[in-house]
């Protein structure tokens, strides 16, 4: 009997629970002046208060972000549509003390920054990031949500989305909080370019390019086709794509100059913003490349740190030297392999992330766990005063990659598997799972892949939890590359600027530098050095040119107006440059030139490299 009723309660609780609706409508009746009008009702509550608020984290964003700011003339009514009280309790928190079942919020919102994060509305089109444009209910987070666009009317706009479509093209669903704030939204006068993908069990998917940009449609069907490139090159690395919901991946793209640069994954689609005017040219790929890749790493393999993600404060996470460092080491990689990317151009590449792995003094102080940590701080994070960066960060971006590379090299060199080998076991784990993972799941995953307990164990400690140096050049030399100074034997103090006829420092200096060393700091300013005045680039480059590393010359410079005079002892660049060995002037051998293979070259079937824009197809005129 007991038992009885308490299952019918918990019946009773579950529908409860499911049973509230969420409605939002939005619509733009002073959008020349990047505003619009939203509207969210919430029917089917329980009876009492109603605490509604707007994010301050964003998918694919660590750091917070105050887009409460942009929200104003917050007002509530009751079903009947008569006014009933609505506070404001916190800076981006909306109380409404009493409702009966319903409550409708309408307010403005000002919108004027378009790119991966932040909202843009203007007459030429709406650009949509849902953490800074929806007020939300609290407490009820998997109740289905419906969004309704009001387009004007003289518009004959199209909309790019995840959110799954009904049969009134403006309207747009989505099961529940989390995956309605992780669906950007693209209105406006969008190019529309289709492909699919066949995984191994049949299933054909659809990818889609949105496209804002002045260009023509065979320039955007070209550009599609290079997309779609890289598409099969990242699929060929785990085996198959995600199962995507709605069996459909967007790519939303607007590279205008009326855009801000960014790019942010989710997990149907990316939102892709480039700053320029569109040519169609592969240096635009880069980020198409990077945040495809991240629906399967981060989206799907996914820390379980970031799981629920939290839209009311920072997301601090142990893992994005993984998450988003093996994707940035992925991104170039898939664009060499889908012939995108010149090997040189390539070889640029891998030295940035060897540099800031091995020269940066953030990373020879700091953990790349410890750097992903540092994230609510510095991914878009806002701040006035002055941090000691330079001296106690290294971006898990490329500190990230340049452990990927690491291990790469390390898996071909010595068990003759590959990085793609253990992504693919990660994405058997816990991608198609999506069960989330935490560091020390990543190293159980890599030894049952190697077989050897000591070498993950090794591996993680030296390089994940510690910041031990890594040998690239000989790994590296495998493949017929060089691994070497920028200016060997070429004098360096660090880094200074030049302005308005003075030498200022203008960044903090850098530990171990000349610079740092000789006790100089920022917004010093050089006066003398070695004897000699500078006042010009071309006078500080032919004084330090004239030594050579090891010698000690004398540097006068101005602290805060006062005059100091102090010894500098000269050193050599510890920037590294990579170059193939052909380059270098050296015999490659074909053992590395099959190494190259196996590591730069395609892993899809068929080369398919010069197929064009054939195989993409045009859609019609509303996107559909």
């Amino acid at each position: 009997m007991t038992k009885r009723i308490l299952l019918f309660l918990a019946i009773l609780t579950v529908s409860h629970t499911y049973a509230q609706k969420i409605h939002y409508v939005v619509s733009f009746p002073n959008i020349v002046h990047h505003e619009a009008n939203i509207s969210v009702a919430a029917s089917q509550l329980p009876a009492g208060k109603a605490i509604f608020r707007m994010s301050r984290s964003s998918p694919g964003r660590y750091a917070t972000h105050e887009f409460g700011k942009n929200v104003y003339d917050v007002k509530a009514f009751d079903q009947q549509g008569k006014a009933i009280t609505v506070n404001r309790i916190d800076g981006d928190v909306y109380e409404v003390p009493k409702q009966n079942g319903y409550v409708k919020i309408e307010y403005t919102l000002y919108a004027a920054y378009p790119d991966g994060t932040y909202s843009g509305i203007d007459q030429s089109s709406i650009h949509l990031n849902m953490p800074s444009a929806f007020l939300w209910i609290k407490g009820f987070d998997k109740a289905p949500i419906t969004v309704t666009f009001n387009i004007p009317t003289d518009k004959k706009w199209t909309i790019a989305t995840q959110l799954k479509p009904t049969n009134n093209p403006h309207e747009f669903t989505a099961p529940g909080l989390q995956y309605f704030m992780d669906c950007p939204t693209k209105i406006g006068n969008l190019h529309w370019k289709e492909w699919t993908l066949k995984n191994p069990n049949g299933q054909n998917y659809t990818f889609r390019l949105a496209l804002e940009a002045q260009t023509t449609d065979s320039l955007a069907a070209a550009f599609a086709a290079k997309i779609k490139r890289i598409t099969e090159e990242e699929q060929a690395i785990f085996g198959e794509v995600p199962a995507f919901d709605y069996g459909t991946y967007t790519f939303i793209a607007s590279i205008n100059p009326y855009v801000e640069d960014d790019g942010m994954e989710h997990r149907n689609s990316t939102m892709i913003c480039i700053p320029t005017h569109f040519d169609g040219s592969n240096y635009l790929l880069g980020v198409f490349a990077h945040e495809f890749f991240h629906c399967w790493n981060v989206e799907r393999i996914r820390p379980k740190t970031l799981e629920p993600f939290n839209f009311e404060k920072s997301n601090m996470s142990s893992e994005l030297w993984c998450a988003e460092g093996f994707t940035q080491y992925y991104g170039d990689l898939s664009l060499c392999r889908a012939g995108l990317k010149p090997l040189e151009a390539l070889m640029f590449s891998l030295a940035g992330l060897i540099n800031a792995k091995e020269v940066a003094a953030g990373a020879k102080r700091f953990s790349p766990v410890e750097m992903s940590r540092h994230a609510v701080f510095v991914d878009a994070g806002v701040s006035v005063d002055r941090a000691n960066y330079a001296n106690m960060y290294s971006s898990y971006y490329p500190y990230g990659g340049a452990v990927a590379l690491a291990l790469d090299l390390q898996l071909r060199s010595q068990f003759k598997l590959s990085l793609d080998d253990y992504m693919t076991a990660l994405w058997k784990r816990f991608g198609k799972t999506e069960i989330a993972y935490t560091v020390p799941a990543l190293e159980a995953v890599l030894a049952e892949l190697t077989r050897d307990k000591a070498f993950a164990r090794n591996f993680f400690a030296s390089y994940v939890y510690g910041h031990e140096s890594f040998n690239y050049a000989p790994l590296l030399e495998k493949a017929g590359l060089v691994l070497k100074k920028q200016a060997a034997g070429k004098a360096w103090v660090g880094q200074v600027n030049f302005k308005e006829g003075s030498t200022i420092i203008s960044n903090n200096t850098v530990a171990g530098t000349p610079l740092y060393n000789a006790g100089l700091d920022f917004q010093d300013e050089i006066v003398q050095l070695d004897g000699k005045l500078v006042a010009t680039p071309n006078d500080f480059r032919d004084i330090v040119n004239s030594h050579k590393p090891g010698d000690v010359i004398a540097v006068q410079y101005k602290h805060r107006g006062d005059i100091k005079e102090t010894n500098i002892t000269l050193a050599e660049n510890p920037a590294y440059a990579l170059m193939t060995y052909e380059q270098s002037g050296l015999t490659v051998t074909k053992e590395m030139l099959a190494f190259r293979k196996s590591w730069l070259g395609t892993k899809t079937a068929i080369d398919n490299r010069q197929s064009g824009n054939a195989d993409v197809k045009r859609q019609t005129a509303d996107g559909q």
